[in-house]
């Protein structure tokens, strides 16, 4: 039955061929790639999470220099910039994870070409999928986390962070440079949707080539 169904089953055209004609240089129905861009949010929104928070917690050292400078900042201040940055991190992150996997689906990486570590494409994005998958997960969950620290555990206490909270922030900064590193390959190594900054980079004109 499944070597029956084997051949029919490849015979099956895929759903890109619908769509081809309206794909434009980066092999994607609009101009610029979107997740790239998100990413840039979500390292963001959580890097000036973990940032803000780590001022609130050190508060009591900085206090001095900011009256000295007349800044009229709070330590809850620092921690509400804190909060509503992860949340707002695990939120984009929904859509970066999403558009990954739908440029992902369209990605045409060079053939034959490894990275530094010896993966080809294929394998490049694979692990590139399980980290973005991951890292949702690990940001949801860390926003969690946050929200009983501000609104259960620690919400009598001026500092609304536990310095494990923070310790593992920065662990998952440091994660997420890895991680957008394979990203960064599948650009570099692998030519995958930068089709449109070559065609630029050689000077076409970008309008005109576009569906």
């Amino acid at each position: 039955m499944t070597a029956l169904a084997w051949p029919w089953l490849i015979a099956i055209p895929s759903p890109i061929n619908e769509i081809i004609d309206q794909l434009g240089p980066n092999n994607l129905p609009y101009a610029i790639p979107l997740h790239p861009n998100l990413v840039h949010f979500t390292i963001g929104l959580f890097a000036i999470g973990i940032a803000f928070d780590f001022a609130g917690a050190f508060y009591p050292l900085e206090k001095r220099i900011f009256r000295f400078l007349a800044l009229p900042v709070t330590r809850v201040g620092f921690h509400d910039v804190g909060w509503y940055n992860l949340l707002a991190c695990s939120v984009i992150t929904f859509f970066t994870v999403a558009a990954g996997f739908f440029e992902m689906l369209l990605a045409v990486p060079l053939p034959g070409v490894k990275n530094v570590l010896g993966q080809n494409a294929i394998d490049t994005m694979l692990w590139h999928a399980i980290g973005g998958v991951a890292l949702l997960l690990i940001i949801v969950a860390m926003t969690i986390w946050r929200a009983y620290e501000r609104f259960v555990w620690r919400r009598e206490l001026g500092r609304q962070v536990s310095w494990l909270y923070l310790a593992s922030g920065s662990l998952i900064l440091v994660l997420m440079g890895v991680h957008g590193s394979l990203g960064a390959w599948l650009a570099s190594e692998f030519g995958v949707h930068i089709t449109a900054d070559q065609l630029l980079s050689s000077g076409a004109n970008l309008q005109e080539v576009l569906p």
